[in-house]
């Protein structure tokens, strides 16, 4: 057996020389879930030995987080709006960007129909669900894996959803009081360069959004105001250079008090429309 002190050590040498940027941290995350420890736990008893069998399992996570695999994928998890969402490899990880989407969603979710289209792993659709009073709550992906992944979110975290598998709004019937979507928008030209853990791990049907980024915006922009009622609102996560773009695209289908929401960075991050009453 082998001292938890000199394992870490071991771990934050092999992930640094890998090229982790985060090398320590990833170490000590993939430390707690595979010993089931706290920092409490290392700071009172850093040598304490570890079993052989955990060690094993151990170094089989450092490898692959060495080979670029994302800790959430080897943990399984990752938190979102302060829930704990089960990830893998059929679903993008949900990042703090998209919280900001889900903050301004809630000032209309409160006894709303809600629709998010291109839930992945579901972390958008249960957070309002799990967060707010809303009336009823839809989701919708074309990847019947990634809605696996996304009921068993619901399921865990007790928040029900009807799930549609379809290519956008193909078999989607009803209208709804908001639309929600973090739809594809990277460029295809613009993936290559993106970190291994992003452009060889995670989904790329959940990240190419074509030649300039904007097909799936387009869609959105020409189709929602069918799905919406009488002053819904449409919210769309975007890329940081691409609010101006989505919102002429909002401006043009008809949809009113179209606005550009910023991240804590001062990045353009959501754009919201409203249905106009007709």
């Amino acid at each position: 057996m082998s001292s938890l002190a000199t394992i870490l050590k071991q771990a934050e040498k092999k992930l640094q020389s890998a090229g982790i940027e985060e090398a320590k941290i990833d170490a000590w995350y993939l430390a707690m879930e595979c010993f089931s420890i706290t920092k409490t736990d290392y700071y009172m008893n850093p040598n304490m030995e570890i079993p052989s069998e955990q060690y094993q399992t151990y170094q089989a996570m450092i490898q692959a987080r060495a080979e670029h695999i994302p800790y959430q994928y080897l943990t399984h998890q990752q938190e979102f709006m302060g829930i704990s969402f089960y990830v893998d490899e059929n679903v993008l990880i949900p990042r703090q960007d998209t919280e900001v989407l889900v903050e301004r969603a809630m000032k209309y979710a409160n006894n709303a129909d809600i629709l998010d289209m291109c839930t992945g792993s579901g972390c958008i659709i249960v957070s309002l669900g799990k967060l707010c009073e809303t009336k009823s709550l839809t989701a919708v992906d074309i990847s019947k894996k990634a809605l696996e992944v996304a009921k068993k979110n619901a399921s865990t975290v007790e928040v029900p959803v009807t799930f549609i598998e379809s290519d956008l709004f193909a078999k989607v019937t009803g209208t709804y009081d908001m639309i929600v979507s973090n739809p594809p928008y990277i460029p295809t030209k613009v993936i290559e360069g993106l970190m291994p853990e992003v452009k060889e791990h995670e989904p790329m049907l959940a990240l190419d959004g074509t030649e300039d980024g904007l097909h799936f915006y387009r869609i959105l922009a020409k189709e929602a105001g069918n799905y919406l009622n009488k002053d819904g609102h449409i919210l769309l996560e975007i890329g940081h250079d691409q609010g101006q773009e989505v919102k002429a695209l909002l401006e043009d289908a008809g949809f009113s008090e179209v606005q550009i929401i910023k991240d804590l960075p001062g990045l353009d991050r959501v754009v919201i429309g409203k249905k106009n009453c007709i």
